[in-house]
């Protein structure tokens, strides 16, 4: 992904992420949700978005943790006064 596009918050549980896009049109901010898991190749950190079955339920989890991340982010837009904390 460009610089131009980075995630504003990231949620980790072991080797699978989440990461948040806010993608701002009309005066109103749309989420986007992509979840990768990290491994190694020998020395190197590679990413993928194929998961077996042990890391399902972790990708449910991150979801999870994700969807309410969002869900505070927009109930903070609605009303301002109950701002949760600022992320990355």
């Amino acid at each position: 992904m460009s610089d131009n596009n980075k995630p504003i918050h990231r949620i980790r549980l072991g080797a699978v992420a989440a990461s948040v896009f806010a993608n701002d049109a009309q005066e109103k901010t749309f989420y986007n949700v992509a979840i990768e898991r990290s491994y190694k190749d020998g020395e190197e950190w590679k990413h993928t978005k194929s998961f077996g079955r042990d890391d399902l339920l972790l990708v449910a989890k991150v979801a999870d943790l994700a969807h309410s991340w969002i869900h505070a982010q927009q109930q903070a837009a609605a009303n301002p006064e109950n701002k949760p904390e600022p992320s990355l």
